[in-house]
């Protein structure tokens, strides 16, 4: 378990935070066409999983806008954007953006993803959203960059991430 803040009230994570030499679980998540994707969808491929609360947000549609523009030309590297929205308000937001360069994932009907990636967030006002986050694996799932963000009105390490790859 970890503590981050929201507006620097203590917010608690539920589960372990991937860190840097780690293998991930796998994971299985929904896409923008409500198909159930897996981790090894991207097998063989960098990953860049840019975990956030919510699109509808501004930090979150910032951060998605942003590695959309910055990692979506790297080479053998996908973006997988992931939070607890409905797939179709994740899909309308990088429609009206024309965003391209990112895959877009629900934990809606697989929750499990939170603790096993140590992002759910266990209560307060945004209890059952991911907590916000940034881990960069390379082709074989071991994550060469992990951030969780500790003000979750904060964005990640842009940077690191990417120099990361």
């Amino acid at each position: 378990m970890s503590t981050v803040t929201l507006d620097g009230n203590p917010i608690e994570l539920g589960g372990t935070f991937p860190q840097n030499g780690d293998t991930v679980p796998a994971f299985t998540l929904t896409n923008s066409s409500l198909e159930e994707v897996t981790l090894d969808s991207w097998a063989g491929k960098r990953k860049i999983l840019n975990i956030i609360p919510s699109i509808d947000t501004g930090v979150c549609a910032a951060s998605t806008r942003k590695f959309n523009e910055k990692a979506g030309a790297l080479d053998n590297t996908v973006v997988l954007v992931i939070s607890a929205d409905l797939p179709f308000a994740a899909a309308r937001f990088c429609g009206a953006e024309g965003l391209q360069n990112v895959v877009t994932l629900s934990t809606f009907r697989n929750t499990g993803f939170q603790k096993d990636y140590g992002v759910a967030i266990q209560d307060g006002p945004l209890a059952g959203l991911c907590g916000r986050a940034v881990v960069v694996l390379d082709e074989n799932n071991k994550v060469i960059h992990s951030q969780l963000v500790s003000e979750i009105h904060d964005e990640p390490d842009y940077d690191a991430a990417l120099k990361a790859l």
